[in-house]
């Protein structure tokens, strides 16, 4: 399992996020987080290289720097449509290593990736 994310990297996900698609210039950013600009940098290029982020250059008032726009989308009602195991008669079993395992599923599989083709059995039903 990956490491969680420090405080301080959880602060900075939060700003770029909540700055939604105007993005937050990175010089704003470690300015927020009262942290150096080498920081700042340094927490920026860990968000773009793990896909947390996007960095677009910007000139802002004769200098350089970059806006940060959160590539999150924030969870919705709609984004769990349809999910089979909201309607499940044994999702209290499925877990890793349970009766059921949601990594095995292949009604769960379907709905994550419609184009894959699954076979129907009775214990998918």
């Amino acid at each position: 399992m990956p490491p969680r994310p420090s405080s301080v990297e959880q602060r900075a996900l939060r700003y770029i996020y909540d700055a939604g698609d105007e993005g937050l210039l990175q010089s704003d950013l470690w300015k927020l987080l009262d942290v150096s600009s080498r920081e700042g940098s340094r927490l920026a290029k860990k968000f773009e290289e793990k896909g947390r982020i996007t960095r677009e250059k910007v000139l802002k008032e004769g200098r350089w720097t970059y806006k940060l726009i959160s590539k999150t989308e924030p969870v919705t009602l709609n984004s769990v449509k349809g999910c089979p195991c909201l309607i499940c008669s044994e999702v209290e079993k499925c877990f890793r290593g349970g009766t059921k395992d949601p990594v095995y599923c292949q009604l769960l599989t379907a709905w994550i990736d419609p184009r894959i083709e699954i076979e129907e059995t009775d214990s998918d039903q």
